[in-house]
Protein backbone atom coordinates (compact mmCIF):
# COMPACT_ATOMS: atom_id res chain seq x y z
CA UNK A 1 0.00 0.00 0.00
CA UNK A 2 1.42 3.78 -1.15
CA UNK A 3 2.14 5.93 1.71
CA UNK A 4 1.37 9.64 0.74
CA UNK A 5 2.47 11.38 3.87
CA UNK A 6 6.43 11.64 2.50
CA UNK A 7 4.49 14.32 0.02
CA UNK A 8 2.82 16.32 3.65
CA UNK A 9 4.53 19.28 2.31
CA UNK A 10 2.91 18.93 -1.65
CA UNK A 11 -0.36 19.00 0.28
CA UNK A 12 0.16 21.38 3.33
CA UNK A 13 0.93 24.14 -0.27
CA UNK A 14 -1.80 22.58 -1.68
CA UNK A 15 -4.04 23.07 0.91
CA UNK A 16 -2.52 26.93 1.16
CA UNK A 17 -3.13 27.54 -2.17
CA UNK A 18 -6.67 26.51 -1.95
CA UNK A 19 -7.02 28.89 1.49
CA UNK A 20 -5.68 31.73 -0.55
CA UNK A 21 -8.21 31.19 -3.33
CA UNK A 22 -11.15 31.38 -0.98
CA UNK A 23 -9.82 34.23 0.92
CA UNK A 24 -9.65 36.29 -2.60
CA UNK A 25 -12.87 35.18 -3.40
CA UNK A 26 -14.29 36.54 -0.50
CA UNK A 27 -12.63 39.89 0.79
CA UNK A 28 -9.57 41.20 -1.30
CA UNK A 29 -7.14 41.90 0.90
CA UNK A 30 -3.15 42.32 -0.05
CA UNK A 31 -1.88 42.34 4.02
CA UNK A 32 -4.35 38.71 4.38
CA UNK A 33 -2.93 37.17 1.27
CA UNK A 34 0.33 38.12 2.15
CA UNK A 35 -0.27 36.39 5.74
CA UNK A 36 -1.97 33.20 4.77
CA UNK A 37 0.96 32.60 1.86
CA UNK A 38 3.59 33.25 4.20
CA UNK A 39 2.09 30.92 7.21
CA UNK A 40 1.37 28.15 4.52
CA UNK A 41 4.93 29.10 3.17
CA UNK A 42 6.19 28.10 7.09
CA UNK A 43 4.18 25.19 7.68
CA UNK A 44 5.54 23.43 4.59
CA UNK A 45 8.73 24.19 5.72
CA UNK A 46 7.97 22.64 8.88
CA UNK A 47 6.61 19.31 7.44
CA UNK A 48 9.35 19.04 5.34
CA UNK A 49 12.18 19.31 8.14
CA UNK A 50 9.66 16.39 9.74
CA UNK A 51 9.27 14.40 6.99
CA UNK A 52 13.46 14.57 6.59
CA UNK A 53 13.74 13.34 10.54
CA UNK A 54 11.37 10.92 10.57
CA UNK A 55 10.76 9.21 7.13
CA UNK A 56 13.02 6.86 5.39
CA UNK A 57 13.90 7.88 1.62
CA UNK A 58 10.65 6.49 -0.61
CA UNK A 59 8.92 6.12 -3.80
CA UNK A 60 5.27 7.64 -3.59
CA UNK A 61 4.10 6.07 -6.82
CA UNK A 62 6.58 5.73 -9.62
CA UNK A 63 6.58 9.58 -10.51
CA UNK A 64 7.71 10.67 -7.40
CA UNK A 65 11.02 9.54 -4.71
CA UNK A 66 10.64 11.85 -1.80
CA UNK A 67 14.80 11.65 -0.31
CA UNK A 68 17.49 13.99 1.43
CA UNK A 69 18.25 15.56 -1.98
CA UNK A 70 14.37 16.24 -3.22
CA UNK A 71 13.38 17.99 0.42
CA UNK A 72 16.92 19.96 1.23
CA UNK A 73 15.87 21.75 -2.23
CA UNK A 74 12.39 21.77 -1.60
CA UNK A 75 13.14 23.32 2.15
CA UNK A 76 15.30 25.85 0.33
CA UNK A 77 12.36 26.52 -2.48
CA UNK A 78 10.28 27.54 0.22
CA UNK A 79 12.33 29.68 2.42
CA UNK A 80 13.21 31.75 -1.25
CA UNK A 81 9.55 31.58 -1.72
CA UNK A 82 8.89 32.93 1.84
CA UNK A 83 11.64 35.87 1.31
CA UNK A 84 9.96 36.83 -2.08
CA UNK A 85 6.41 37.09 -0.71
CA UNK A 86 7.74 39.58 2.31
CA UNK A 87 9.69 41.63 -0.63
CA UNK A 88 6.65 41.36 -2.67
CA UNK A 89 3.83 42.63 -0.07
CA UNK A 90 6.04 46.03 0.39
CA UNK A 91 6.34 45.97 -3.56
CA UNK A 92 2.92 46.14 -4.44
CA UNK A 93 1.67 47.89 -1.02
CA UNK A 94 2.03 51.56 -2.96
CA UNK A 95 0.36 50.09 -6.54
CA UNK A 96 -3.36 51.17 -6.37
CA UNK A 97 -5.04 47.89 -8.49
CA UNK A 98 -6.03 44.45 -6.94
CA UNK A 99 -2.46 42.42 -6.24
CA UNK A 100 -3.64 39.69 -4.12
CA UNK A 101 -3.56 37.19 -6.88
CA UNK A 102 0.37 37.85 -6.99
CA UNK A 103 0.96 35.55 -4.17
CA UNK A 104 -1.47 32.60 -5.54
CA UNK A 105 0.77 32.35 -9.05
CA UNK A 106 3.74 32.24 -6.99
CA UNK A 107 2.55 29.17 -4.45
CA UNK A 108 1.36 27.75 -7.70
CA UNK A 109 5.02 28.29 -9.36
CA UNK A 110 6.42 27.12 -6.09
CA UNK A 111 4.44 24.31 -6.02
CA UNK A 112 5.47 23.36 -9.92
CA UNK A 113 9.24 23.44 -8.76
CA UNK A 114 8.68 21.27 -5.96
CA UNK A 115 7.34 18.93 -7.80
CA UNK A 116 10.08 19.07 -10.47
CA UNK A 117 12.57 18.54 -7.39
CA UNK A 118 11.40 14.68 -6.61
CA UNK A 119 10.61 13.60 -10.20
CA UNK A 120 11.79 10.62 -11.18
CA UNK A 121 9.39 10.13 -14.63
CA UNK A 122 8.93 12.46 -17.24
CA UNK A 123 5.32 12.46 -16.73
CA UNK A 124 5.67 14.24 -12.99
CA UNK A 125 8.87 16.53 -14.81
CA UNK A 126 6.29 18.11 -17.30
CA UNK A 127 3.71 18.72 -15.07
CA UNK A 128 5.76 19.93 -12.27
CA UNK A 129 7.52 21.89 -15.77
CA UNK A 130 4.06 22.98 -17.34
CA UNK A 131 2.41 24.13 -13.81
CA UNK A 132 5.88 26.22 -13.01
CA UNK A 133 5.89 27.68 -16.24
CA UNK A 134 2.39 29.00 -16.85
CA UNK A 135 2.05 30.36 -13.21
CA UNK A 136 5.55 32.07 -14.30
CA UNK A 137 4.13 33.52 -17.11
CA UNK A 138 1.14 35.44 -15.38
CA UNK A 139 3.54 36.81 -12.71
CA UNK A 140 5.60 38.48 -15.62
CA UNK A 141 2.33 40.17 -17.23
CA UNK A 142 1.29 40.62 -14.02
CA UNK A 143 1.61 44.01 -13.72
CA UNK A 144 -0.88 46.55 -16.42
CA UNK A 145 0.92 49.69 -16.55
CA UNK A 146 3.74 50.26 -19.09
CA UNK A 147 4.60 47.45 -22.35
CA UNK A 148 7.44 46.17 -20.79
CA UNK A 149 5.88 43.32 -18.77
CA UNK A 150 3.55 42.39 -21.56
CA UNK A 151 6.17 41.86 -24.10
CA UNK A 152 8.29 40.23 -21.69
CA UNK A 153 5.66 37.27 -21.25
CA UNK A 154 5.02 37.24 -24.47
CA UNK A 155 8.57 36.54 -25.24
CA UNK A 156 8.42 33.96 -22.37
CA UNK A 157 5.89 32.32 -23.19
CA UNK A 158 6.64 31.70 -27.22
CA UNK A 159 10.07 30.35 -26.16
CA UNK A 160 9.01 28.12 -23.03
CA UNK A 161 6.23 26.81 -24.98
CA UNK A 162 9.15 25.69 -27.67
CA UNK A 163 11.30 24.42 -25.19
CA UNK A 164 8.67 22.63 -23.60
CA UNK A 165 8.00 20.96 -26.79
CA UNK A 166 11.66 20.06 -27.19
CA UNK A 167 11.38 18.03 -23.98
CA UNK A 168 8.18 16.45 -24.74
CA UNK A 169 9.65 15.36 -28.30
CA UNK A 170 12.60 14.32 -26.60
CA UNK A 171 10.98 12.22 -23.90
CA UNK A 172 8.95 10.40 -26.67
CA UNK A 173 12.03 9.39 -29.13
CA UNK A 174 13.07 7.95 -25.48
CA UNK A 175 10.05 6.12 -24.64
CA UNK A 176 10.09 4.77 -28.54
CA UNK A 177 13.29 3.22 -28.22
CA UNK A 178 12.94 1.77 -24.17
CA UNK A 179 9.33 1.60 -23.84
CA UNK A 180 9.08 3.59 -19.89
CA UNK A 181 9.39 7.10 -19.27
CA UNK A 182 10.51 6.07 -15.74
CA UNK A 183 14.05 7.02 -15.37
CA UNK A 184 14.76 4.10 -13.09
CA UNK A 185 13.44 1.86 -15.84
CA UNK A 186 15.10 3.61 -18.31
CA UNK A 187 18.22 3.06 -17.22
CA UNK A 188 17.75 -0.42 -16.34
CA UNK A 189 16.29 -1.47 -19.50
CA UNK A 190 18.70 -2.39 -22.05
CA UNK A 191 19.20 0.43 -24.26
CA UNK A 192 20.77 -0.85 -27.61
CA UNK A 193 24.69 0.93 -28.14
CA UNK A 194 24.11 0.51 -31.48
CA UNK A 195 21.70 0.92 -34.77
CA UNK A 196 18.50 2.88 -34.56
CA UNK A 197 18.09 2.75 -31.20
CA UNK A 198 21.53 4.62 -30.21
CA UNK A 199 20.18 7.51 -32.67
CA UNK A 200 17.12 7.70 -30.92
CA UNK A 201 18.71 7.61 -27.40
CA UNK A 202 20.84 10.54 -28.66
CA UNK A 203 18.85 12.42 -30.68
CA UNK A 204 15.71 12.15 -27.36
CA UNK A 205 18.57 13.21 -24.82
CA UNK A 206 19.69 16.50 -27.10
CA UNK A 207 16.15 17.83 -27.44
CA UNK A 208 15.94 17.17 -23.94
CA UNK A 209 19.18 18.81 -22.79
CA UNK A 210 18.02 21.75 -25.34
CA UNK A 211 14.71 22.36 -23.90
CA UNK A 212 16.18 22.42 -20.41
CA UNK A 213 19.44 24.53 -21.96
CA UNK A 214 16.38 27.22 -22.36
CA UNK A 215 14.93 27.07 -18.90
CA UNK A 216 18.25 27.34 -17.68
CA UNK A 217 19.09 30.32 -19.89
CA UNK A 218 22.62 28.58 -21.20
CA UNK A 219 23.90 29.62 -23.95
CA UNK A 220 23.11 29.95 -26.97
CA UNK A 221 19.59 29.05 -25.46
CA UNK A 222 19.59 32.52 -23.67
CA UNK A 223 18.49 35.31 -25.87
CA UNK A 224 15.33 35.44 -23.92
CA UNK A 225 16.71 36.30 -20.31
CA UNK A 226 17.84 39.95 -20.48
CA UNK A 227 14.55 40.88 -22.13
CA UNK A 228 12.47 38.62 -19.60
CA UNK A 229 14.29 39.65 -16.50
CA UNK A 230 13.93 43.53 -17.16
CA UNK A 231 10.57 43.46 -18.35
CA UNK A 232 9.22 41.23 -15.61
CA UNK A 233 8.36 42.82 -11.70
CA UNK A 234 11.54 42.53 -9.70
CA UNK A 235 10.45 40.16 -7.14
CA UNK A 236 9.39 38.28 -9.99
CA UNK A 237 12.57 38.09 -11.83
CA UNK A 238 14.18 37.03 -8.58
CA UNK A 239 12.01 34.03 -8.60
CA UNK A 240 12.81 33.30 -12.41
CA UNK A 241 16.48 33.43 -11.21
CA UNK A 242 16.42 31.34 -8.21
CA UNK A 243 13.58 28.49 -7.90
CA UNK A 244 12.51 28.45 -11.40
CA UNK A 245 15.86 27.94 -12.95
CA UNK A 246 17.16 25.69 -9.57
CA UNK A 247 14.55 23.20 -9.85
CA UNK A 248 14.97 22.70 -13.50
CA UNK A 249 18.57 22.14 -12.64
CA UNK A 250 18.09 20.11 -10.12
CA UNK A 251 15.13 17.72 -12.06
CA UNK A 252 18.33 17.83 -14.68
CA UNK A 253 20.61 16.07 -12.23
CA UNK A 254 18.39 13.60 -11.30
CA UNK A 255 17.70 12.79 -14.65
CA UNK A 256 21.30 12.33 -15.65
CA UNK A 257 22.27 10.63 -12.70
CA UNK A 258 19.63 7.85 -12.89
CA UNK A 259 19.99 7.21 -16.40
CA UNK A 260 24.31 7.62 -16.52
CA UNK A 261 23.52 10.42 -19.13
CA UNK A 262 27.31 10.78 -18.58
CA UNK A 263 28.52 7.65 -20.80
CA UNK A 264 27.79 9.10 -24.13
CA UNK A 265 30.49 11.11 -25.44
CA UNK A 266 28.62 13.17 -27.94
CA UNK A 267 26.46 14.84 -25.33
CA UNK A 268 29.35 15.44 -22.77
CA UNK A 269 30.86 17.25 -26.02
CA UNK A 270 28.15 19.66 -26.09
CA UNK A 271 27.47 20.12 -22.45
CA UNK A 272 31.74 21.09 -22.26
CA UNK A 273 30.85 23.50 -25.21
CA UNK A 274 27.41 24.91 -23.21
CA UNK A 275 29.54 26.03 -19.92
CA UNK A 276 32.46 27.65 -21.51
CA UNK A 277 30.70 29.64 -23.45
CA UNK A 278 28.13 30.49 -20.87
CA UNK A 279 30.92 31.64 -18.85
CA UNK A 280 32.42 33.67 -21.26
CA UNK A 281 29.46 35.11 -23.42
CA UNK A 282 27.61 35.89 -19.67
CA UNK A 283 30.34 37.52 -17.92
CA UNK A 284 31.34 39.71 -21.50
CA UNK A 285 27.96 40.99 -22.12
CA UNK A 286 27.30 41.96 -18.75
CA UNK A 287 29.87 44.71 -18.85
CA UNK A 288 28.02 46.45 -21.60
CA UNK A 289 24.66 46.72 -19.13
CA UNK A 290 23.26 49.79 -17.63
CA UNK A 291 20.41 48.35 -16.32
CA UNK A 292 20.99 46.36 -12.67
CA UNK A 293 17.89 43.91 -14.03
CA UNK A 294 20.00 42.93 -17.49
CA UNK A 295 23.34 42.74 -15.85
CA UNK A 296 21.83 40.56 -12.83
CA UNK A 297 20.38 38.34 -15.79
CA UNK A 298 23.55 38.15 -17.94
CA UNK A 299 25.07 37.26 -14.56
CA UNK A 300 22.49 34.45 -14.21
CA UNK A 301 24.03 32.66 -17.38
CA UNK A 302 27.57 32.78 -16.34
CA UNK A 303 26.78 31.44 -12.77
CA UNK A 304 25.21 28.69 -13.80
CA UNK A 305 27.96 28.00 -16.54
CA UNK A 306 30.28 27.72 -13.75
CA UNK A 307 27.38 25.34 -12.27
CA UNK A 308 27.38 23.34 -15.27
CA UNK A 309 31.44 22.77 -14.27
CA UNK A 310 30.12 21.02 -11.39
CA UNK A 311 27.50 19.00 -13.45
CA UNK A 312 30.52 18.00 -15.98
CA UNK A 313 32.82 16.81 -13.60
CA UNK A 314 29.78 13.97 -11.99
CA UNK A 315 31.04 12.27 -15.10
CA UNK A 316 34.00 11.24 -13.78
CA UNK A 317 34.23 8.35 -11.31
CA UNK A 318 36.75 9.30 -9.09
CA UNK A 319 35.77 13.09 -8.15
CA UNK A 320 31.70 12.02 -8.62
CA UNK A 321 31.12 12.73 -4.84
CA UNK A 322 32.94 16.43 -4.66
CA UNK A 323 31.41 17.82 -7.67
CA UNK A 324 28.18 16.68 -6.25
CA UNK A 325 28.98 18.76 -3.34
CA UNK A 326 30.02 21.56 -5.10
CA UNK A 327 26.78 21.67 -7.42
CA UNK A 328 24.53 21.65 -4.71
CA UNK A 329 26.44 23.77 -2.25
CA UNK A 330 27.02 26.10 -5.09
CA UNK A 331 23.20 26.36 -6.07
CA UNK A 332 22.35 26.85 -2.20
CA UNK A 333 25.23 30.08 -2.33
CA UNK A 334 23.59 31.25 -5.76
CA UNK A 335 20.09 31.09 -4.05
CA UNK A 336 20.96 33.28 -0.97
CA UNK A 337 23.06 35.80 -3.18
CA UNK A 338 20.49 36.19 -6.24
CA UNK A 339 17.18 36.86 -4.04
CA UNK A 340 19.49 39.20 -1.80
CA UNK A 341 20.26 41.38 -5.27
CA UNK A 342 16.60 41.59 -6.52
CA UNK A 343 15.83 42.13 -3.35
CA UNK A 344 17.05 45.85 -3.66
CA UNK A 345 15.87 45.94 -6.53
CA UNK A 346 12.66 45.29 -5.28
CA UNK A 347 12.95 47.77 -2.64
CA UNK A 348 14.20 50.59 -4.76
CA UNK A 349 11.22 50.23 -7.05
CA UNK A 350 8.55 50.33 -4.20
CA UNK A 351 7.52 53.79 -4.89
CA UNK A 352 7.90 53.58 -9.05
CA UNK A 353 4.59 52.77 -10.41
CA UNK A 354 5.24 52.28 -14.21
CA UNK A 355 8.74 50.42 -14.56
CA UNK A 356 11.40 49.31 -11.76
CA UNK A 357 14.67 51.74 -10.71
CA UNK A 358 17.30 49.34 -12.40
CA UNK A 359 18.95 51.96 -14.28
CA UNK A 360 22.53 52.02 -12.82
CA UNK A 361 21.98 56.23 -12.55
CA UNK A 362 19.38 55.60 -10.26
CA UNK A 363 21.71 53.93 -7.65
CA UNK A 364 24.52 56.46 -7.52
CA UNK A 365 24.76 57.89 -4.13
CA UNK A 366 22.77 54.74 -2.49
CA UNK A 367 25.52 54.22 0.11
CA UNK A 368 24.94 57.93 1.32
CA UNK A 369 21.13 58.27 1.08
CA UNK A 370 20.55 54.32 2.95
CA UNK A 371 24.29 53.31 3.81
CA UNK A 372 22.49 49.92 5.26
CA UNK A 373 20.57 49.02 2.07
CA UNK A 374 24.00 49.69 -0.17
CA UNK A 375 25.86 47.46 2.01
CA UNK A 376 23.32 44.57 1.78
CA UNK A 377 24.14 45.22 -2.63
CA UNK A 378 27.40 45.57 -2.49
CA UNK A 379 27.81 42.45 -0.05
CA UNK A 380 25.28 40.20 -2.58
CA UNK A 381 27.56 41.76 -5.67
CA UNK A 382 30.90 40.57 -4.12
CA UNK A 383 29.35 37.16 -2.98
CA UNK A 384 28.64 36.55 -6.75
CA UNK A 385 31.85 37.80 -7.79
CA UNK A 386 33.46 34.96 -5.15
CA UNK A 387 35.22 37.55 -2.57
CA UNK A 388 36.26 35.55 0.48
CA UNK A 389 33.86 35.62 3.67
CA UNK A 390 30.99 35.10 1.63
CA UNK A 391 29.07 32.10 0.51
CA UNK A 392 30.07 32.87 -3.16
CA UNK A 393 33.32 32.41 -2.14
CA UNK A 394 33.07 28.88 -0.75
CA UNK A 395 31.28 27.75 -3.94
CA UNK A 396 33.43 29.12 -6.45
CA UNK A 397 36.07 27.09 -4.38
CA UNK A 398 33.94 24.23 -4.77
CA UNK A 399 33.51 24.35 -8.50
CA UNK A 400 37.19 24.98 -9.15
CA UNK A 401 38.00 22.21 -6.94
CA UNK A 402 36.22 19.74 -8.63
CA UNK A 403 36.79 20.97 -11.92
CA UNK A 404 40.78 20.04 -10.55
CA UNK A 405 39.95 17.05 -9.33
CA UNK A 406 38.06 15.85 -12.60
CA UNK A 407 40.63 17.79 -14.50
CA UNK A 408 38.42 19.85 -16.36
CA UNK A 409 41.47 22.39 -17.06
CA UNK A 410 40.48 24.13 -20.50
CA UNK A 411 37.01 25.07 -18.21
CA UNK A 412 38.58 26.26 -15.28
CA UNK A 413 40.79 28.37 -17.30
CA UNK A 414 37.72 29.97 -18.14
CA UNK A 415 36.49 30.16 -14.44
CA UNK A 416 39.11 32.04 -13.77
CA UNK A 417 38.50 34.76 -16.68
CA UNK A 418 35.29 34.85 -15.93
CA UNK A 419 35.77 35.23 -12.57
CA UNK A 420 37.90 38.38 -13.04
CA UNK A 421 35.49 40.11 -15.73
CA UNK A 422 32.59 39.96 -13.48
CA UNK A 423 34.48 41.10 -10.45
CA UNK A 424 34.72 43.87 -12.77
CA UNK A 425 31.05 44.86 -13.51
CA UNK A 426 30.59 44.22 -9.87
CA UNK A 427 32.78 46.43 -8.53
CA UNK A 428 31.19 49.07 -11.06
CA UNK A 429 28.08 49.06 -9.27
CA UNK A 430 29.37 49.58 -6.09
CA UNK A 431 31.49 52.14 -7.48
CA UNK A 432 28.48 53.85 -8.56
CA UNK A 433 26.51 53.34 -5.21
CA UNK A 434 29.24 55.08 -3.75
CA UNK A 435 29.29 58.28 -5.80
CA UNK A 436 27.55 61.24 -4.90
CA UNK A 437 24.81 61.85 -6.18
CA UNK A 438 22.96 64.98 -7.92
CA UNK A 439 19.58 63.82 -6.99
CA UNK A 440 18.82 63.34 -3.36
CA UNK A 441 15.40 60.73 -3.47
CA UNK A 442 13.88 59.11 -0.35
CA UNK A 443 13.98 55.42 -0.49
CA UNK A 444 11.58 53.91 1.50
CA UNK A 445 12.23 51.16 3.43
CA UNK A 446 9.62 48.88 4.83
CA UNK A 447 10.16 46.78 8.30
CA UNK A 448 9.16 43.35 6.27
CA UNK A 449 11.54 44.25 3.48
CA UNK A 450 14.22 45.37 5.66
CA UNK A 451 14.53 42.74 7.96
CA UNK A 452 14.49 40.27 5.27
CA UNK A 453 17.15 41.72 3.65
CA UNK A 454 18.79 41.68 6.62
CA UNK A 455 18.78 37.71 7.29
CA UNK A 456 19.53 36.96 3.76
CA UNK A 457 22.80 38.88 4.51
CA UNK A 458 23.49 37.62 7.61
CA UNK A 459 22.99 33.80 6.73
CA UNK A 460 25.33 34.67 3.25
CA UNK A 461 28.11 35.71 5.92
CA UNK A 462 27.68 32.81 8.27
CA UNK A 463 27.73 30.68 5.23
CA UNK A 464 30.92 32.70 4.10
CA UNK A 465 32.71 32.47 7.81
CA UNK A 466 31.50 29.56 8.88
CA UNK A 467 30.27 26.49 6.49
CA UNK A 468 30.99 23.33 8.10
CA UNK A 469 27.51 22.06 9.23
CA UNK A 470 26.44 23.04 5.85
CA UNK A 471 29.09 21.48 4.15
CA UNK A 472 28.66 18.14 6.26
CA UNK A 473 24.94 18.06 5.36
CA UNK A 474 25.42 18.07 1.53
CA UNK A 475 28.77 15.79 1.54
CA UNK A 476 26.63 13.45 3.50
CA UNK A 477 23.38 14.29 1.23
CA UNK A 478 26.32 13.43 -1.76
CA UNK A 479 26.96 9.66 -0.81
CA UNK A 480 23.06 9.00 -0.53
CA UNK A 481 23.33 9.85 -4.74
CA UNK A 482 26.74 8.60 -5.97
Amino acid sequence: MTTFLPLLPLMILTGTILVLMMAIAFMRNLALSCGISVIGLMLTLISIIWVNLNLEPSYVTPLLRVDDFGLLFSGIMAVTALFICLLAYSYHQNRGEHQDEFFLLLLLATLGAMVLTISVHFASFVLGLELLGISIYALISYPTKGVFSLEAALKYLILSGISSAFILFGAGLLYAVSGTLSFADFAAGGIPNTGTGQVFVLAGSAMILAGIGFKLSLVPFHMWTPDVYEGAPAPVAGFLATISKGSVFVALMRFFLAVDGYQYDSIMTGLYWIAGLSMLLGNILALLQSSIKRLLAYSSIAQFGYLMVAFIAISELAGKHLAIEAAVFFLIAYFITTIGAFGVVTIMSDKSEDHDLDSLDAYEGLFWRRPLLAAFMGIMLLSLAGIPLTAGFIGKFYILASGVESQLWPLLVIVVIGSGIGLFYYLRVIYAMTKKAAENTDITVSAAAGWTMAVVTLVLLVLGVYPGPVIEWVSNMALQLV
